[in-house]
Formats: structure tokens, sequence, C-alpha cells
């Protein structure tokens, strides 16, 4: 199971530069700044969950596999933008799958640190959604998380759902399972019936 974790956790971070990729692309930036984005958007949220939970270095600088991975998208990504552009429902599943995995991935992590549930429910939000909130800085827009969309939200039920489980002594395998699906279906959903939380007026 850690193997199919793992090689989810790399797609996942795929896909999350491929997105930073296109969207230095829309703001004109050159190759160097897109680059950067792709960085921060695979790797922002979980450095800042290291560095929060003080967990050093930090993951990716352990695992030189991420780098090559968000590389591989910087060269490969402008040749192939237009196919990739046609994948658009299926780079939004993967970006679903991604964000429900890096939650139940940091919060796990985070427990494992011994930091109590709800900080742990928090990292795993930080590890899944910062580092888009990260791109949509650098590339001045406001962040995914802030306009409505039910993003960072589906991170924070699933996260609870998994302490739950947990407390209800459910297997670790059962529980992590259930509650990356949970987050995966609430974003997937969100979207094609337009759920959305309400804005401040």
């Amino acid at each position: 199971m850690s193997e199919i974790l793992y090689a989810m956790d790399i797609l996942g971070t795929l896909v999350f530069a491929i997105s930073g990729i296109i969207a230095a692309g829309e703001q004109k930036m050159d190759p160097f700044g897109g680059a950067v984005i792709a960085f921060v958007t695979a790797l922002g949220g979980g450095t800042i969950r290291d560095v929060l939970i003080g967990s050093l270095p930090v993951g990716w600088m352990l695992n030189t596999q991420y780098i090559y991975v968000i590389l591989t998208a910087v060269f490969l990504t402008p040749l192939l933008k237009k196919y990739i552009l046609r994948l658009s429902r299926t780079m939004f599943l993967f970006d679903s799958l991604g964000i429900g995995l890096f939650t139940i991935l940091g919060l796990q992590k985070t427990i494992d640190a011994g930091l109590p549930p709800l900080v742990a429910v928090m990292m795993g939000t930080v590890s899944a959604v910062f580092g888009g909130v990260i791109r949509d800085i650098f590339s001045n827009r406001i962040p995914l998380i802030f306009r409505g969309e039910i993003y960072a939200t589906a991170c924070i039920t699933g996260g609870l759902l998994f302490v739950l489980l947990l407390n209800l002594n459910v297997p670790v395998l059962f529980a992590t399972l259930a509650a990356i699906v949970f987050i995966t279906l609430l974003r997937i959903l969100a979207v094609k019936f337009h759920w959305q939380l309400p804005t401040l007026s």
C-alpha cells in the first residue's frame, strides 16, 4: 500500500507542477519564472508544513525524485501543452486525487510528529492547498481557496473524517482510503454541481 501511495504522491506532484507551468504561461512568464511557479505549486504546501512542524530538512530535500518529476514537467509541458489542455478533465481528476492524498499524508506526518489531531488537520490542509495559494499569488490572482470554491473545505472535512475514523479504531489503511475518496468525490461533486461557499458582501 505504501508503494501505491508513493506512486500517487509522485503523480500528484507532477499534476501540480503542470498546473503551475500552465499558470505561468498564462501570465507570459519566462522559463525561469515558470520553473519557480512549478516548484512552489508542487512543493510549497509540503514545505510550509514541514517547517511548521519542525521536520527538517523538508521532505523533498531528502528525496530528489520530486525535483526530477518537477523538472520533467517544466521541460515537457510547454511542448505538450495543447495535448495537456485536451486532457483537462483527466487533469482535474488527478488534481482532486492529489489534494485528497496530500491532505491525508500531511495529516499523518503531523500526527507522527506528536502534534494534536486538530493541528494535524490544519497541516494536512496546508499540504494540499498552499502550493496553489502561492502559485495564484505569484500569478497575480486571488487564490482559489478564497473565492468560495469547495477546495480547502473538502480537505478539512476529509481530514476530520480521517481523525474520526481513527478514534473509532478503524484500521489506518481503511481510514486513509476512505478519507482520500471522500475528499476527491466532494471536490468533483462541488465542481459538477457548482457548490460554493457563501461570499462576504
